[in-house]
């Protein structure tokens, strides 16, 4: 993964007002911290922040940082934005060394179309979109890629059936699901509904047959036996 360089103003004043000073201006205000640093308070241009964190690694761009004279391997650890207008508020950058491991979120990307599952009337679940990877700053992939293709109602996939690239591992358990498709549930309650109309159907089918049962043998016992000769009846 190549750098992008980005240029941090050292010698920024702390506080909520000149904060919201920096934001007019278009600057984001940012602490740079790590192997040692107790924490620079910098600012970076907004637009430039933007531009080095849109490629497709997002936030695990590996950054040269310029502050000042000292220049740093950087990441953009926790970016906090706005509740509503989701703009950029502050950012915290750490000071990495290309070969030690660090933490990293990196999405889960499905690629391919179950068709069979959409024939079949499923849909797909995804409760795992992003998966915490541990890798040296190089090796963080940009996306973990996911073939659904193959997938038919009732089948899973699992973390444990990931392919992680080289040098890159997770302590997410193997057990957690992926992705796994199910019927939909517009198909499970017609399924359901059959159900339930194919029992009452079985039910009535069987209490016509008790009614026709017990008619027979009414009509044998009026019917009756013959009187035998020299009976009373005779």
């Amino acid at each position: 993964m190549a750098e992008i360089t980005l240029v941090a103003e050292p010698g920024r004043r702390t506080g909520s007002a000149e904060s919201r000073r920096l934001r007019a201006s278009g600057r984001i205000p940012a602490v740079v911290y790590g192997h040692g640093s107790d924490g620079i308070s910098v600012s970076v241009d907004g637009r430039d922040l933007r531009h080095a964190l849109s490629g497709e690694a997002g936030l695990n761009q590996l950054l040269e940082l310029k502050v000042g004279s000292d220049t740093h391997l950087a990441m953009a650890r926790v970016l906090q934005r706005h509740p509503v207008r989701h703009t950029v508020l502050h950012v915290d950058f750490q000071i990495v060394r290309r070969d030690e491991v660090v933490s990293a979120e990196v999405p889960i990307v499905l690629t391919g179309e179950a068709k069979a599952v959409a024939t079949e009337g499923g849909i797909l679940e995804h409760p795992l979109t992003a998966l915490t990877v541990h890798a040296t700053p190089a090796r963080i992939p940009s996306g973990i890629e996911v073939d659904i293709s193959s997938l038919t109602i009732g089948d899973g996939i699992r973390v444990g059936d990931l392919k992680l690239p080289p040098g890159v591992t997770t302590d997410t358990p193997d057990d957690e699901i992926v992705v796994i498709a199910q019927v939909s549930r517009a198909a499970q309650a017609l399924e359901e509904i059959e159900a339930e109309e194919g029992a009452a159907e079985a039910e009535g089918k069987a209490e016509e047959g008790a009614a026709g049962g017990a008619e027979e043998a009414g009509g044998e016992g009026e019917g009756g036996a013959a009187a035998e000769p020299g009976s009373p009846e005779a």
